[in-house]
């Protein structure tokens, strides 16, 4: 029987197909088609347009994930760190999955990439949305000899990452707001979720999930903060999912080498440099407390300083979200 992701293999191009050729070509009924693109819909949540006699086509195109096309987008000098690419089709959460990986004994460098998450995260345990097929979710597994104390930094380090593979992308005016969020003219483009576990004083294992919208379409009306997504900035035909998931691969992995060797120091200055509210006044949540000040840089652990009325304080990421001030987008 024809499966969903077969029949959305030959759909993926956007142009109409009949049902006699796509049960030609998958060597099964007209009957078990039809069966395969009701499923498509009702699980994914896919919208294909049924013309009796003219066939099927998905409302908009899409690029699927392919290890191959993923792999030419990755510098060879950056394709020593990966171990192997898995991409799936859905997944609780490609950082999850690949959290219980390392506990069975993944090696560095292993991708992990899904269609779907159908319980993907972001920071604080706020859902991620996560349409079939559309946008970028990505994970990659990393050990480092140092204690998770020292990687307080690392957030900011892969934030730079993915701030350099979208502006490869063609994407300007890209900015980053700590500890892990990539905005767009100061709405949400991208974002990071970090988890590690270890030994104090080392070693550790770590696995840095990204999120990228690509296309959020009418899923973007489940988010309740200003957000933008690729085909607003650089228009449906403007990019390549593929080849930006291998340009945030290969910049993860430099950016993960270089921190285990150097810190967080070597990015403090392009950090600085996409800084919308450096000097700017702030309000850090702390829980139910709002403390106000004036953001004045990043420490090389990663902590954000704040010049208060009380003299500069600094936080911790974990302790603490950064927004405008109160009347300000989020």
């Amino acid at each position: 029987m024809a499966t969903y992701r077969q029949v959305l293999r030959i759909l993926a191009d956007g142009e109409r197909h009949s049902g006699a050729e796509l049960a030609q070509t998958l060597g099964v009924s007209r009957a078990a088609v039809w069966k395969a693109v009701r499923k498509a819909e009702t699980s994914l949540g896919l919208q294909i347009e049924t013309q009796r006699g003219r066939g099927y086509r998905l409302q908009a195109p899409l690029d699927l994930l392919d290890s191959a096309r993923i792999l030419e987008a990755i510098e060879p000098s950056q394709r020593r760190h990966l171990a192997r690419i898995e991409i799936h089709d859905e997944i609780d959460s490609t950082n999850s999955h690949l959290m219980r990986a390392a506990r069975g004994g993944a090696a560095a460098g292993t991708l992990c990439l899904a269609e779907r998450q159908s319980a993907g995260r972001g920071r604080h345990g706020r859902s991620w949305v996560s349409p079939y097929g559309s946008n970028l979710y990505l994970s990659l597994l990393w050990r480092f000899e140092l204690g998770p104390a020292q990687l307080g930094g690392l957030s900011l380090a892969a934030g730079t990452a993915v701030a350099a593979a979208l502006s490869a992308e063609g994407v300007a005016e890209i900015g980053l707001k700590w500890p892990n969020d990539i905005l767009w003219r100061g709405r949400k483009l991208a974002g990071l979720l970090l988890e590690l576990a270890g030994e104090a004083t080392g070693p550790s294992q770590v696995v840095i999930g990204v999120g990228v919208n690509t296309r959020l379409g009418a899923a973007g009306t489940a988010i309740d903060q200003p957000w933008a997504d690729l085909d607003e900035i650089l228009g449906a035909q403007g990019y390549d999912r593929n080849r930006l998931a291998g340009r945030v691969a290969a910049r993860l992995l430099g950016a993960v080498a270089r921190y285990a060797q150097d810190g967080l120091a070597p990015f403090l200055a392009e950090w600085e440099a996409r800084d919308p509210y450096l000097g700017a006044p702030v309000e850090l949540h702390l829980g139910e407390r709002r403390i106000v000040g004036r953001h004045a840089g990043i420490t090389e652990q990663g902590a954000l300083r704040l010049a208060t009325t009380a003299g500069v304080q600094t936080f911790l990421a974990g302790e603490v979200s950064l927004r405008p001030p109160t009347g300000g987008p989020r």
